[in-house]
């Protein structure tokens, strides 16, 4: 297919690009995500340029007549540079061969249409001719603007020597399908490609942890990750990817009675949280934008993992899942390891999984100062995103239920305004420390000392006496007795 498309490259840089290609008498293109988003109307500025020969000295090149500096990864044999906002890599024409056990390819250099070839799928063959005489005329050896108009991720080869070859395509394609689909057309993976990624899947077992959890965060970003997660289970590769998501599908019924299905019900929460608005509560707690957060998201999507480890049926009572936050919130950390996620993220996850149903048992039971002030101990400066988690978990289909509950959460975001405007326990700290503590009763550091500090802080959060220091410090004095402690 030759086609001239011009207007998709009115960068200042694809004309130098061309420039440098005459001059070298080499042929340039722009290829891959950039000419696909072009043709999906989105704004992208991360570049790809092939260039049959050298990347590196190509690069260089440009970088002499842009004056920017150039980064060289000769390992990889491509460079890059930054162009008026853009970030465009250079990389020459090859072809690739892999072996079984490995996904790391023996490279050579080749042509464009060498290069085409061991492209993922066709819509991301697509590539525009830079040369002064055919600028802008498009190159789609497969299909790939058909692929796009019918939405339809399809690889240029084989399916299963390309998800061998690489079987994180796999998860590409699934990541794809998520990301470009739009209410107005829905990608779908073509069946001969996911029956290929059913006998493929694994293959993923070669892939580095790191690599896998990249294309997991890319997918949850996207605008209903749920779809991500409903085509690997589909093509047979969530149970090598997150088996604890794959352990709560299913519904069992008993006596008639039957639980809900917990993936579904993950999913629906997951995508309530990715598109959720700005939550705002009256009087000062800071909102919460869920959809700018990838843990919330992480979070969304682990909360219930604990249910199949705590699913009981009791006669009369019916299905129950006690203390599945707990067995959930202490799988999270061992996950996060697995997948090399950040500890630090990792901590987060754990602390809104443990505390997800807090916010509604106060719906259900009452609201009391008291709960709150523990709720907002517990919670601290992740509280926001602990009540978008909760708030996005009500996914009842009885909408009376819905109605019902979601009017009672708002006294309970209330009633967080109000008692931390009064009592200041978000982050709280106790007004009587260790030190002051040795300094009264004349002691070294001691047991007794942290038994009192935490008998002055379950006093606070009770209501028992106020979170300031004169109170504080007359409760100490009253309660030291108990402990052993004398005034010296």
């Amino acid at each position: 297919m030759a086609t001239s498309l011009p207007q998709f490259l009115d960068r200042k840089i694809f004309r130098i690009v061309g420039e440098v290609a005459a001059e070298r008498g080499v042929r340039a293109f722009v290829i891959g995500g950039y000419v696909r988003d072009c043709f999906l109307s989105r704004r992208c500025d991360d570049i790809d340029i092939v260039v049959e020969g050298s990347g590196i000295d190509f690069a260089r090149a440009v970088g002499e007549k842009t004056g920017k500096y150039v980064s060289y990864f000769k390992n990889f044999g491509t460079a890059m540079l930054h162009f008026e906002g853009a970030e465009i890599e250079f990389v020459g024409a090859r072809k690739e061969s892999y072996r079984r056990e490995s996904r790391k390819p023996i490279v050579e250099n080749g042509t464009l249409e060498d290069d085409q070839l061991r492209r993922d799928f066709t819509i991301n063959a697509l590539a525009l001719s830079l040369q002064p005489d055919s600028f802008g005329e498009l190159v789609d050896p497969f299909g790939g603007v058909r692929d796009l108009a019918s939405g339809i991720i399809r690889t240029p080869l084989d399916p299963d020597t390309t998800y061998s070859d690489d079987p994180l395509r796999m998860l590409r394609a699934v990541r794809f399908a998520s990301k470009l689909s739009t209410p107005e057309l829905r990608f779908t993976i073509v069946p001969e490609s996911m029956e290929s990624m059913r006998r493929m899947a694994d293959r993923l077992k070669i892939l580095s942890k790191e690599r896998i959890t990249e294309e997991l965060n890319k997918m949850l970003m996207t605008p209903r990750p749920s779809m991500a997660f409903c085509l690997m289970d589909e093509a047979g590769l969530l149970p090598y990817i997150l088996p604890e998501l794959s352990a709560l599908k299913g519904v069992e019924t008993v006596d008639g009675r039957r639980h809900k299905d917990n993936f579904e019900h993950t999913l629906a929460v997951l995508d309530n949280v990715a598109g959720s608005a700005v939550m705002t509560t009256p009087g000062g707690l800071q909102a919460a934008e869920a959809s700018a957060s990838l843990w919330l998201r992480w979070a969304a999507l682990l909360h219930d993992i604990g249910k199949p480890a705590s699913k009981r049926y009791e006669k009369g009572i019916g299905w129950t899942f006690h203390g599945h936050e707990i067995i959930g919130s202490k799988m999270v950390p061992g996950i996060f390891n697995r997948l090399k996620l950040p500890i630090d993220s990792g901590k987060y996850v754990r602390k809104l999984v443990w505390l997800h149903l807090r916010p509604i048992a106060l719906v259900d039971d009452g609201v009391t100062d008291s709960a709150v002030r523990r709720l907002l101990f517990d919670a601290g400066d992740d509280i926001d995103d602990l009540m978008a988690l909760c708030n996005a978990d009500i996914t009842s289909k009885n909408e009376a239920k819905v109605a019902r509950i979601r009017a009672n959460f708002e006294l309970v975001k209330q009633k967080l305004v109000e008692v931390e405007a009064k009592d200041a326990v978000r982050n709280f700290k106790n007004p009587i420390t260790g030190e002051y503590v040795m300094q009264v009763y004349g002691i070294p550091p001691c047991r007794e000392i942290g038994l009192l500090k935490d008998a002055v802080k379950e006093a606070i959060l009770d209501g028992v006496i106020a979170n300031n220091f004169e109170e504080a410090d007359a409760f100490m004095r009253a309660h030291a007795a108990e402990f052993g402690l004398q005034q010296k």
